[in-house]
């Protein structure tokens, strides 16, 4: 049994941390719950929302109705948008691991003093606002653009590769933007560990191959997880990066939500959105905690 001292300190501490945890009960939960409560109304004619239950916005979400026979049928338009942000969302992952890794590997094995100046290059980007860098990609890859202006000089092409307004811009543009969010904690990881490791695996005979997946990789992996995570999140809800370079026809999520609360005037269906918004980042990352999580207790 707990001491009354032990008591009093538990109360005490409560009291203490009672301010911080109402602002951000009343910051963070208090914007959720309305939109939660929004989720279950009714669309208003001109946009807002009418107080009358109903539960049409998380049935819009998956299904729509035929306006003439009132078929219901499934919203392939809504599927298409949802896949799409999943899809580019990973591959962006996936790309700026493939391109942080080695980026971090580097500078991690660099003097301390040249260390310092990679990484300094590495947060330049951090200091431009994201709707710039965006607009900086669409330039390179505009048709009349710094790519295809040099293809063309080279005689490689003979016209202009259309890359702007298509998936491929979307994750170009977010693997840039996102890169350095990969790179910080792959460098974090990777300047921990100890390279008499791979001097060890060496004089066992381990391939490369073999280093890299059975010492790196898993002594490493806190740092890919949280990289990982720091880029897929965002990536999910992406909004400049989308409308800039995907234009009207490749929107994500983000852009449907925003869709809906302005010229859709749908605020239910807009409120359903973000909160399975909310609901995909938290199953990503639970399934990122759990598998570092996993990979701790296979390491001891």
């Amino acid at each position: 049994m707990p001491s009354p001292q032990d008591r009093a300190r538990v109360r005490n501490g409560w009291l203490l941390s009672a301010p911080a945890l109402v602002l951000l009960a009343m910051a963070a939960a208090g914007p959720l719950l309305v939109v939660l409560v929004y989720s279950f109304l009714e669309a208003g004619q001109y946009g807002g929302v009418e107080w009358a239950f109903s539960t049409d916005a998380w049935f819009g979400i998956l299904f729509s109705k035929d306006i003439f026979t009132d078929e219901t049928m499934l919203a392939d338009a809504h599927l298409a948008i949802f896949w799409r942000s999943v899809k580019l969302s990973l591959l962006t992952t996936l790309i700026t691991f493939a391109v942080g890794f080695p980026t971090a590997w580097f500078i991690a094995t660099r003097a301390p003093r040249a260390r310092a100046m990679w990484l300094f290059l590495i947060t330049i980007p951090f200091w431009t606002n994201l709707l710039i860098r965006t607009f900086a990609i669409n330039e390179v890859i505009r048709n009349e653009g710094i790519l295809n202006s040099l293809l063309l000089w080279a005689g490689v092409i003979s016209a202009p590769i259309q890359i702007i307004y298509t998936d491929t811009a979307v994750l170009i543009g977010m693997a840039y933007v996102y890169l350095p969010l990969m790179v910080l904690p792959l460098f974090a990881a990777i300047d921990r560990f100890d390279m008499k490791l791979l001097e060890a695996a060496y004089d066992l005979y381990a391939s490369r191959l073999q280093v890299l997946r059975r010492v790196i990789l898993p002594i490493v992996k806190p740092g890919i997880v949280a990289g990982s995570i720091l880029v897929f999140v965002p990536s999910l809800g992406a909004y400049v990066t989308p409308r800039v370079l995907g234009g009207g026809k490749n929107m994500m999520i983000g852009n449907f939500i925003e869709l809906q609360f302005g010229q859709g005037r749908n605020w239910p269906l807009g409120a359903a959105l973000s909160m399975l918004l909310l609901v995909i980042v938290m199953v990503a990352l639970l399934a990122y905690v759990r598998a570092a999580n996993k990979g701790a207790g296979h390491g001891h």
